[in-house]
């Protein structure tokens, strides 16, 4: 069997094509509350806080070039060492709202799962003890 061939046996299994439609679903609901996390949960959290942007929340670890912003994006395009613990936050957030939903989702379809009745098994047919059959053979034999 050559390499091409086992690579398309491979390849057109059904669990590498979920896995593939896991992960491409997977990206886009990652865009989805990220955006959720940056651009509704965050801003109302900087609100009740005092609005701060956690994005810009950092500390400086080296010199300051002089005429830098003091801003995150233009320490980092400097070269400044910045300690960012805001981005971390923020994708902390991120993380647990993922995960949250997932687990929301994993149980409303254990949730589903209960309520789909499994088909009963066909009950096994009564064996028939074998004096019973040794009767039947001697019925059948004196009928003859």
């Amino acid at each position: 069997m050559s390499m091409m061939s086992e690579f398309k046996e491979f390849a057109v299994k059904g669990n590498v094509m979920d896995l593939a439609i896991g992960v491409i679903i997977g990206g886009a609901f990652g865009k989805i509350v990220d955006s959720a996390v940056n651009d509704l949960i965050m801003p109302i959290v900087g609100a009740v806080i005092g609005s701060l942007d956690f994005s810009n929340l950092f500390v400086v670890l080296g010199k300051v070039p002089a005429g830098t912003a003091m801003a995150l994006a233009d320490l980092k395009k400097a070269g400044v060492p910045v300690f960012a613990y805001g981005s971390f936050i923020t994708i902390a957030v991120n993380f647990i709202i993922l995960a949250f939903i997932i687990f929301m989702m994993i149980k409303q379809m254990n949730r589903l799962k209960r309520e789909i009745p499994a088909p009963a098994p066909a009950p096994a047919p009564a064996v028939t003890p074998e004096d019973i059959l040794l009767l039947r053979q001697i019925r059948d034999s004196l009928r003859k």
